[in-house]
């Protein structure tokens, strides 16, 4: 029977790549994909893997541009009413679904607001059980008023709105491709971004190829994109990727693996000289703050770290630049700002309340506390996951310094996960990237009625003065008097100290010289429907 499949599945494989025009190796962009995919649907559009491939079949009411600032895709325009409560979007006419069978044979039909309405109320569907659902729980209403104009009301005015449309949970799909392939629609995806799917073969490849009806066209006036087609594999082990990529079978590397870190870099976080002659590093900020966080609910009344001067002695009792500089290359900037990031507006380059390395003033603290030289202080455990065993181990020697003992404990990232959103660990290794580009998303992460498991403040970190100035800054219409909140809040967080920034991330690609137009953004999307891929010299 297995062989029998395996023949089956070749011969489909065989039959869709003599369905392609011949053209040479340029018109494909090949990516792996280690996490894998586990849905094109949009709704389920959770991880990065996914998101990836999901941006390029679907599009929605707005875009990012590179520098993060809303763009129009199917919204030709848009106007805000009723003091930010009201959000009038008119809508393009020329957009059309991707080819498809649920459509009838070779059929296809425009985009309307009503498809918008239907997308929407989808996500939101307890049926549907969406991890996106949160995107539109200040939203009381969805109307299309007309096929062109589409009328989303919320209950107060949210300044972060439109970001948040940007998101791939807020794309389109068509009603008739959900009544058609119904739960199987993850995996025949139907949109109208420039890709469309193909084959997708589990654990193997994933086939998306140009959609000569894409709407979008460049600076010259020439539809995009200019590939041809998108292969994506799912090798599972990147260093066997790494060789794969070495080989020229791939066109993208993303991110830092220890497997091959120190092989493409060099200590200063450049690429290596060697490598440099056929390939590029792009590298820029990314929207990601990697932490630990401590369990500081009072109620509970665990451990000595419930003591803000523990809290504060453990930031101040380590080198965050001696840490990037030896275990990260230098990818990332160490975080000494707060916990906002640098890449979006609101980080603050001249904030003077972030922690630097003061390890003097980290043992005066333990003195205030009761504990000289960490005398009669227990020991704290440190959960984290594998991968970021060396970083919490470097912690561990340089606290023990100062008479800080940690005990650190690897967890599958799953069982962490789970352990943190039910408040069975006391200090924890975490991250936070951004759904969108706005502090608030950051700051959310500990107003007290986010508290896990109902929301994603896993410290249980609860003031009554920062949970009135999130109020505030979610209700504010003026940039200006948002930012200033923002940093009030920030200061007061790194203040009380439920966390110990570790680095604000950087985006890192590496890729051959023969691409061109592989930019980003600090949301670390991929957009390939600019990229080119010439003949190799």
């Amino acid at each position: 029977m297995k062989n029998r499949l395996a023949i089956f599945l070749s011969l489909v494989f065989f039959v869709a790549c003599k369905q392609m025009p011949k053209r040479d190796d340029t018109a494909v962009f090949r990516y792996n994909e280690s996490a894998g995919i586990s849905s094109l649907d949009p709704a389920f559009a959770r991880s990065q893997s996914n998101i990836w491939a999901v941006n390029q079949i679907f599009s929605g009411l707005v875009q990012m541009d590179n520098q993060l600032h809303i763009q129009p895709a199917i919204a030709r325009s848009w106007e805000i009413l009723d003091s930010g409560k009201t959000y009038l979007f008119k809508l393009r006419q020329d957009i059309y679904f991707h080819q498809n069978a649920c459509f009838g044979i070779d059929s296809s039909r425009a985009v309307k607001a009503s498809d918008f309405v239907f997308s929407f109320q989808r996500l939101i569907s307890s049926d549907l059980a969406s991890p996106g659902a949160w995107v539109f729980k200040n939203v009381v209403g969805f109307k299309a008023l007309n096929d062109s104009v589409l009328e989303i009301d919320l209950s107060h005015a949210f300044s972060p709105f439109l970001g948040i449309l940007s998101m791939k949970y807020c794309a389109v799909v068509p009603p008739e491709a959900i009544d058609f392939y119904g739960k199987n629609f993850s995996r025949n995806p139907v949109g109208t971004g420039p890709f469309q799917f193909k084959l997708w073969l589990e654990n193997e490849k994933l086939i998306l190829r140009r959609n000569p009806s894409y709407f979008e066209k460049d600076e010259a006036g020439q539809p995009l994109p200019y590939l041809e087609a998108i292969a994506i594999s799912f090798v599972p082990d990147k260093q066997s990727a790494f060789l794969e990529f070495l080989k020229g079978k791939n066109d993208l590397i993303s991110g830092l693996d220890l497997s091959y870190k120190d092989e493409l870099l060099s200590p200063e976080g450049n690429l290596n000289p060697k490598y440099a002659q056929d390939f590029k590093l792009y590298r820029q900020a990314y929207l990601n703050t990697e932490y630990l966080a401590f369990y500081v609910d009072s109620a509970q009344g665990r451990g000595a770290w419930q003591d803000v001067r523990i809290r504060r002695a453990i930031n101040y009792g380590f080198d965050r630049v001696k840490m990037m500089r030896y275990l990260r290359n230098n990818i990332g900037e160490p975080a000494l700002k707060g916990f906002i990031p640098k890449g979006l507006p609101s980080y603050d380059s001249l904030a003077d309340y972030g922690y630097s390395y003061q390890p003097e003033k980290a043992r005066q603290l333990l003195i205030e506390a009761g504990f000289p030289q960490g005398k009669g202080l227990e020991e704290i455990s440190l959960q984290t996951n594998a991968s970021y065993l060396d970083l919490c181990e470097y912690l561990q020697s340089e606290l023990a310094k100062i008479g800080i003992r940690i005990k650190v404990e690897v967890s599958p990232p799953s069982t962490l996960r789970q352990a943190m959103a039910t408040g069975k660990v006391d200090f924890f290794r975490a991250s936070w990237i951004a759904d969108y580009p706005d502090a608030e998303n950051y700051l959310s992460l500990f107003y007290s009625a986010n508290a896990a498991p109902n929301g994603p403040n896993y410290s249980h970190f609860s003031s009554s003065y920062f949970d009135s100035l999130y109020v505030l800054s979610s209700v504010a219409v003026n940039d200006s008097i948002r930012e200033s909140l923002y940093h009030q809040m920030d200061s007061l967080l790194i203040s009380e100290a439920p966390i110990v920034p570790l680095f604000y991330d950087q985006v890192l690609r590496f890729y051959p010289k023969n691409i061109e137009g592989l930019e980003g953004n600090a949301l670390n999307l991929l957009d390939l429907k600019k990229v080119r891929k010439l003949p190799k010299t």
